[in-house]
């Protein structure tokens, strides 16, 4: 397979994995998988392999396994779906005829799921006298153009379910994500509630899709801690949420104020008070501290400008960084510990040069996987290897020195050079590089910071969730 498989994607099992799911299952699935040997993608996230759910012929029937890449024979997508001829006529096959029109007219990728799209994909009789129709479709909440979609869905004369699939494994259905307020979204952790959007909650939200996004290479992610022992996602996740009152309280000082050593010496207060807050939540660990940093600078840009974009972001962000600051003291960091010594520039100095790894690396290299196609997941990771090819990553630095580095280095270009990690050789080159950094003990936080930093401005410039 060319990219990792998404929520609701549907792939044809092999002989082999069919009999080792079957050997261990309820007897209906026997018969159901060779009646067709398919099952849906679940929105799980497992260490190995893809998550799916086997369906039976009643709603009682569903069976959840785990099966490896090369289990799997074939894969179509629900927009391929769309592309199907029907065997035969149903109301809902009708419905889908309409609904993909109304959401092509809107320039919308859509396509069914459930039922309707696992008959359409086996030849089953899945779809009942009373079925609904149910689809997906990938676009941002509050986006116009779903907004427009959505009326002409609520004039349908046929019960639709719309799932709106957005960021890295996000779903909502479509009324949630159209009403404005919160946003109760299916992730692959489990629901949860978004607040509505603003700048401020974008920083905390790209805190947590940097420690959600897996696999990083040996950074915490859902798999575990990487090459750390002191950090887990779940206190990446507690750290993120405590740093809201500071987000906000950065984008009041910046919203309407000069830039001047005044603005530089307040901002720099909100942060220090930030880190207080992050390592209370934490128990002393620092957690992001880098983050606060970056993310801080460039919501502080947001608020004085008001732009949406990139590079106005970071070139505003770099003036701020590059005022003095008063009230600043030295501390005896492991950044600073490796700047010292390896001559690095480390986060100070890629925030005082504009964010080049983020604005002329990873926003390109992020941009451009959507545009080939990629799932988010893959696209994220290989903007997040993008950003490793080049960056002197002060903690691996501080953790295993220049060989670290170099290891960091040219094992996220073998991976890129290899296809990136939706392709099987790049995925080989991403696991080489990672047994390698954690042979070193290296964990490239730095680098994660700075692809929270690029999934911060690429969150303003579409004015929505990441």
């Amino acid at each position: 397979m060319h990219d990792r498989p998404r929520p609701h994607d549907l792939v044809r099992l092999t002989s082999s994995a069919v009999a080792r799911i079957t050997s261990d299952a309820p007897a209906w699935t026997g018969a159901s998988l060779r009646r067709a040997p398919w099952a849906a993608v679940r929105r799980t996230h497992v260490d190995r392999g893809v998550a799916i759910g086997v369906r039976g012929s009643g709603r009682e029937e569903r069976f959840a396994a785990v099966v490896l890449d090369d289990e799997i024979e074939e894969l179509l997508t629900p927009e391929t779906l769309a592309e199907h001829t029907p065997a035969r006529s149903h109301g809902a096959f009708d419905a889908l005829q309409a609904v993909v029109r109304q959401a092509r007219a809107f320039s919308l990728a859509i396509g069914p799921i459930g039922a309707a799209g696992f008959e359409l994909a086996t030849g089953v009789h899945a779809l009942h006298d009373q079925s609904d129709l149910d689809v997906v479709v990938r676009a941002q909440p509050m986006d116009a153009q779903l907004r427009a979609f959505g009326r002409t869905v609520a004039d349908l004369p046929v019960r639709i379910d719309v799932e709106v699939a957005f960021a890295d494994g996000y779903g909502a259905a479509l009324f949630e994500a159209l009403r404005g307020g919160e946003l109760l979204i299916k992730t692959p952790g489990g629901p949860r509630l978004l607040p509505p959007f603003s700048p401020a909650q974008a920083a905390v939200q790209v805190l947590v899709a940097e420690a959600e996004l897996t696999p990083k290479p040996a950074l915490v992610d859902r798999r575990g801690s990487g090459a750390h022992n002191d950090l887990s996602l779940e206190l990446l996740l507690r750290s993120a949420g405590a740093l809201g009152e500071t987000f906000d309280a950065v984008a009041g000082a910046a919203r309407g104020a000069p830039l001047d050593a005044t603005l530089r010496e307040r901002l720099g207060t909100i942060g220090r008070d930030g880190e207080v807050a992050m390592l209370r939540a934490t128990g002393g660990v620092n957690t992001h501290r880098g983050a606060i940093w970056s993310l801080g600078l460039l919501l502080a840009a947001h608020a004085h400008t008001g732009s949406h974009d990139p590079q106005i972001l970071a070139q505003t962000a770099a003036r701020i960084a590059s005022l003095p600051d008063a009230s600043r003291v030295s501390i005896d960091s492991h950044g600073a510990r490796a700047r010292a010594r390896y001559g690095a520039t480390g986060a100070m100095g890629e925030a005082q040069a504009g964010f080049p790894h983020v604005i002329d690396r990873a926003l390109p290299a992020l941009r451009a996987a959507r545009l080939r196609g990629a799932s988010e997941a893959v696209a994220r990771v290989d903007a997040l290897l993008t950003i490793m090819r080049t960056l002197d990553d002060t903690c691996v630095l501080h953790r295993g020195g220049e060989a670290a580095l170099r290891t960091m280095q040219a094992g996220a270009g073998a991976a890129l050079d290899a296809g990136g990690t939706g392709t099987p050789a790049g995925r080989r080159a991403f696991d080489a590089l990672e047994s390698g950094l954690l042979a070193h003990h290296a964990s490239p936080g730095g680098a994660a910071d700075l692809l929270a930093a690029t999934l911060f401005v690429d969150s303003i410039e579409r004015n929505s969730w990441s």
